[in-house]
């Protein structure tokens, strides 16, 4: 983000901008008071006072009348741009914020995407079918980041979070499966505690990752520490290295069934996943926003597909 001095040109000249353009469009000090609405002694000072902080004639006066100078044209055309910048983002922000057609800056996790994401916004776009999203996948950790860096209004995640800075509010759970190649000696399962599989080398997300700290400690409960043969980022590139005969894993359901692999409940301990919603406390919610919000909240208990 730039940073401004407060002796900075910016600090100093931004409140004349418009004023200045105003004089140079009109040609005129009292016309162009009059379209401003300012007494023509305002403006008549502020012009003169503009003239002495840069320390450049911008104007040849001519009577009532005046005409800019060389310098005053370089001047304008720089002042023109920069005022249609700003109105350009006025209106982006106003767009982004209006009821019916604004922008949600939405966040979940890769593993929502296939299927439950595509779902609860189809869902959500029956009352609001204007409305915008800006979509982003990541782990939990880096879209928390990116919320607390203004970039994403609420996400998806799991494990739910808790921090100071957070709300966050449980929605729903997903049960974990132990996937193993369909030729393990498993594969003939239907059912299993993991703790049978205390000898088995294990393919997880990387650490950092939610799924990867729930794997972890849902091993500790079992009794073991898992034997990490590859690390990855995602969860169906996982399944793809349990079907390659490299590892077992602990993963959510796919959204469509993978060959290759056989998927095994896991009896003992309770394995599952809290999927939940997180924003940042005291942010001020747009409209769209604070919409899409009470959406979620009343899916408690129904966001994932049965």
């Amino acid at each position: 983000m730039a940073e401004f001095e407060a002796d900075s040109w910016a600090a100093a000249l931004t409140p004349r901008l418009v004023q200045f353009a105003a004089v140079a469009q009109h040609e005129h000090v009292t016309r162009a008071a009059q379209w401003l609405g300012v007494p023509q002694s305002t403006l008549s000072r502020a012009m003169v006072r503009l003239e002495a902080d840069l320390g450049v004639a911008l104007f040849a006066r001519r009577g009532r009348t005046v005409a800019l100078t060389p310098a005053g044209r370089t001047f304008l055309r720089a002042v023109e741009r920069a005022l249609a910048e700003v109105e350009r983002a006025a209106e982006s922000v106003r767009a982004d914020a209006d009821p019916a057609a604004g922008k949600i800056a939405f966040g979940f996790l890769h593993t929502l995407g296939s299927e439950t994401v595509p779902g609860l916004i189809r869902a959500f776009r029956v009352d609001h079918p204007r409305v915008r999203f800006q979509l982003v996948q990541n782990y939990g950790e880096a879209m928390i980041e990116r919320m607390r860096a203004g970039d994403l209004d609420l996400c998806l995640t799991s494990p739910v979070p808790d921090a100071p800075d957070l709300v966050a509010r449980r929605l729903d759970e997903q049960r974990l499966r132990l996937v193993v190649p369909d030729d393990h000696r498993l594969a003939g399962r239907k059912r299993i505690r993991l703790a049978e599989a205390a000898s088995e080398l294990f393919v997880t997300l990387e650490p950092g990752y939610g799924l990867r700290r729930i794997t972890d400690a849902l091993c500790a409960e079992a009794g073991f520490k898992p034997r990490i043969a590859f690390e990855g980022e995602e969860a169906e590139t996982l399944r793809g290295l349990v079907a390659a005969g490299l590892g077992v894993a602990l993963l959510p359901p796919p959204a469509v069934p993978r060959p290759g692999v056989a998927e095994l409940t896991v009896t003992a301990p309770r394995a599952v996943r809290e999927i939940g919603v997180a924003w940042l406390d005291g942010h001020p919610d747009t409209a769209p926003v604070a919409a899409f919000k009470r959406f979620l909240l009343s899916r408690r208990g129904q966001l994932l597909p049965r």
